[in-house]
């Protein structure tokens, strides 16, 4: 199954020098949250617009491969939500991670999906 993070490119590029992603989501470590927050394809815009509307700067959608995973992953209800996300509990090792997609803004300056991956 493939899941996904939103990344900002010095966390992942860091990430990829230490071998290991502790990032849970905007401004939160995983030491803070306790697990990296996840999304399903059809989850992302959402927290794209509701999390990181405000970001001037590029981000990533980092797509992970749950099979290569060497941390556990729980999918967990987000009660304020109303929707069941998926939450890896512990670093994400980056040879789980099987592609990086940049996101944009279309012109009216929302977030833009890139197409479904299908790796």
């Amino acid at each position: 199954m493939l899941i996904f993070h939103i990344a900002e490119p010095d966390d992942w590029q860091q990430a990829r020098a230490d071998g290991a992603y502790t990032t849970s989501t905007r401004g939160r470590t995983l030491a803070e949250e306790g697990f990296l927050h996840c999304s399903r394809f059809e989850q992302v815009a959402t927290v794209l617009n509701f999390v990181y509307a405000d970001v001037a700067g590029p981000l990533s959608l980092l797509v992970v491969d749950t099979e290569k995973l060497d941390s556990p992953l729980q999918l967990d209800e987000v009660p304020d939500a109303g929707d069941v996300y998926p939450h890896i509990y512990g670093p994400l090792n980056v040879s789980a991670v099987v592609d990086e997609l940049p996101l944009s803004r279309n012109t009216s300056g929302v977030w833009q999906l890139p197409p479904m991956p299908t790796t």
